[in-house]
This record gives C-alpha cells, structure tokens and sequence, in this order.
C-alpha cells in the first residue's frame, strides 16, 4: 500500500480547514487531515490519502505539495491514525545508503519509547526519492507519532532512556530533522 501526503495552504485559515477536513473524510481514500499547531503556517492543512488520491483541487486549496510514501515497519494495515492528543511529524533526511539501518534502529527503539511514554507510533513511511534526493544522495522519511500532548512530548526526551540511546544511534544516520506538531481533525459526527 502507498500513500500520499499532502500539505495543502487554503486561502484562509480555521474556517476553511473544517470544511475542507468534512469534505476530504466524504472520500473513501482520505486517511487522515491534520491542523497546524506548532511549526506549520496556520493556514495549512496536511492530508494522508491512499494513493492516487486528488485532493490539491479541493475547493480553497490555493497551493500544494505532494509526496508519494511507502510503509516500512508501520503501519502494517491500511488503518485510520487513532484520535487524540497531538501529533508529530518528523521529516529525516538521510544518507541514502542508510534507509534499511534507519528503519531497523526505530523498530529497535519503538517498545521503550512506547511502552515508558504515553506515545504510539502510527508509521514510519519512506518517501519516494525526489530530484534533489538523487542528485544530493539522500534519502526522506515521514515518522509519525502520536503523543498524549506536547509535555508528554518532553518528557519523552529523556536522553536516560534506552530508546534514546538507539535514537542517538539513529540520528548518526541523520542529515536534518524537522518535527512539526499538529492535531488530527475528527471526522464529523454523523
């Protein structure tokens, strides 16, 4: 299963998020339409879809940005990321040889992580190589994680723990990290 991942900017903001999220959920392939919290312009919308899906020409979308991904450890169903509390999108930009030992350290790290913090992973997906990553030897993956909320957050970086210490083996493989925070917008009530 491939997805893609959208950031879409609206001409305006919350009034247009809500409409555009009821309208993308309608969809049958709309995974997921996420709301900025911290990191994203407030006028950004972000969306998982199955593949294939078109929503850069959902009415108020005035730009967008699309990448292909595939799962690697998770998700291991083609499954909805669970409501509540936040979530973070970390973009890694890796060395392009290091993707496989990438994802082994995380599948590595994840029981700790998960089972000191109120945390989950919901999936670490690879994205298809663009230009620039071919021509730089790179690589980019999209972790995503949801927390309990941004304390839980910071606390979960506690360099002590043992999934840290992996995480640390990790980022040795890491040429830029950027983590985003955001919220998972409900479908509506039906």
């Amino acid at each position: 299963m491939e997805y893609d991942y959208f950031q879409l900017t609206l001409g305006r903001e919350r009034t247009a998020q809500r409409a555009l999220a009821d309208q993308l959920y309608a969809a049958p392939r709309t995974r997921a339409v996420f709301a900025p919290l911290l990191g994203f312009a407030s006028n950004t919308t972000l969306v998982l879809t199955q593949a294939g899906a078109d929503v850069a020409t959902a009415p108020g979308v005035v730009a967008s940005e699309r990448d292909r991904l595939t799962p690697t450890l998770r998700p291991t169903a083609d499954v909805e990321p669970p409501q509540g509390g936040i979530y973070v999108h970390n973009w890694f930009t890796i060395d392009g040889d290091a993707a496989e030992e990438f994802v082994r350290l995380s599948g590595e790290a994840w029981p700790d992580f998960e089972a000191r913090f109120e945390t989950q992973i919901y999936g670490l997906f690879l994205a298809e190589a663009s230009e620039a990553d071919r021509r730089d030897g790179a690589r980019r993956l999209l972790l995503m994680t949801r927390y309990r909320d941004l304390g839980e957050w910071q606390v979960s970086r506690d360099p002590t723990s043992e999934a840290m210490k992996v995480f640390l083996r990790r980022r040795e493989l890491t040429r830029v990290s950027l983590a985003r925070a955001c919220v998972l917008m409900p479908r509506a009530a039906a």
